[in-house]
């Protein structure tokens, strides 16, 4: 078993797949972490669409993976970024995929969390914004999933100042029927987003955000940072309303933000644990345990890869989650809602296999070759 790959300078090199996967089995749930996975969706190979059309999503194919993902004990957290909102999947599609997904929790016994924004509207005044929030948060609450308050680009654009936002945060935490979580999502995610909480200036943005939560500390169950800044996340989880969890968004340090140190730690909920569910669930099991070190020795190695498929520009790295899906087996196709699966080279997509191989991650190691063969020969590669 041997694949020639590209590498630095276009020059092809010789490539051994491992021959087996990494092993790991479903297991007991967890006890010390709340853990969700950012979930891709899986698009209809054969639907006659162009990129700028409304999405179409293969609902077994994209249901299947959610199942795979409780399996091993993740919490799901839906029609996130990774599900390409606002990127191929409109507002109609994911209330769709948010309805089905949380009847599928259920029928399951799944957890699961579900992204309220504004992607309905484009832009609108304050009164406008919130509105739409107030129709996709009805949509969540309705589903019977919590609601993961979602950063706005309407609202980053209708803002002023960080008074707006503590009005628009505040309204809708008054009305929420249960607990939620808020997500803030930095411009490298979503460059719309610059300036979020009134401010680019982060500290005075965090201090925004942290007097959202202060008024309404029984109206947040927890907070989702994706700034990919561990120490800032550190900062602002030691800040927060007892009671109040922090979910690391960072894609860059999670490890070390869920090991936590003296005065606390981060839950979870990742876009790479899409691609590294079962290796995720396993370390976070033995960190149950108490063994901060076999969970670091489980988890680190897996950085290189998740900085791999994260690296600028940042949005993409959904093109790599879906390709790692296809290799690995859960979804007969390598294609993408809004045509993304263009948006990566072909270096990428060799490193991103290689990484992903060595890891163990796929079950199927040959299967997983003979794929990444397939499209190298779309490419003019030839074995």
């Amino acid at each position: 078993m041997t694949i020639r790959l590209p590498g630095a300078g276009g020059a092809l090199r010789t490539y051994e797949p491992r021959t087996e996967p990494l092993a790991v089995t479903p297991g007991t749930p967890f006890t010390s972490r709340t853990v969700f996975s950012a979930a891709h969706v899986v698009a209809d190979p054969f639907a006659d669409v162009s990129p700028d059309s409304p999405a179409a999503v293969d609902w077994d194919a994209t249901l299947a993976f959610r199942r795979h993902l409780w399996s091993h004990g993740l919490g799901v957290a839906e029609a996130m970024d990774t599900a390409q909102r606002g990127m191929g999947l409109d507002w109609a599609g994911a209330a769709e995929l948010i309805r089905r997904s949380a009847a599928e929790a259920k029928s399951v016994g799944g957890r699961i969390a579900c992204g309220v924004g504004t992607d309905q509207i484009t832009s609108g005044s304050l009164a406008e914004v919130r509105a739409a929030y107030e129709e996709q948060l009805a949509v969540v609450e309705e589903s019977g999933a919590q609601a993961i308050l979602m950063a706005s680009r309407a609202l980053a654009a209708a803002a002023s100042g960080p008074e707006d936002y503590l009005e628009v945060y505040g309204h809708l935490l008054r009305q929420s029927a249960e607990p939620v979580v808020l997500h803030w999502l930095g411009p490298m995610f979503d460059p719309a987003l610059e300036g979020y909480w009134g401010s680019a200036d982060l500290d005075a943005a965090t201090d925004t955000f942290l007097e959202v939560i202060a008024a309404h500390p029984d109206k947040v169950d927890g907070i989702k940072v994706s700034l990919l800044d561990a120490q800032r996340e550190i900062d602002i989880r030691r800040r927060l309303p007892k009671g109040v969890r922090c979910y690391t968004g960072d894609d860059f340090n999670y490890p070390e933000l869920i090991a936590g140190d003296e005065q606390g730690f981060s839950h979870a909920l990742l876009g790479i644990f899409d691609p590294l569910g079962p290796l995720a669930a396993e370390a976070v099991r033995v960190l149950d345990t108490g063994d901060v070190q076999g969970f670091r020795d489980l988890l680190d190695p897996t950085v290189g890869l998740s900085r791999h498929l994260f690296q600028a520009p940042t949005r993409f790295y959904k093109t790599g989650v879906v390709f790692l899906a296809w290799l690995a087996g859960h979804q007969s196709h390598f294609t993408m809602v809004g045509g993304l699966q263009s948006a990566r080279s072909l270096p990428h997509f060799a490193t991103a296999y290689e990484l992903a191989d060595g890891l163990g991650l796929f079950p199927d190691p040959k299967l997983a070759e003979e794929r990444m063969k397939t499209l190298l020969s779309v490419y003019g590669v030839n074995q």
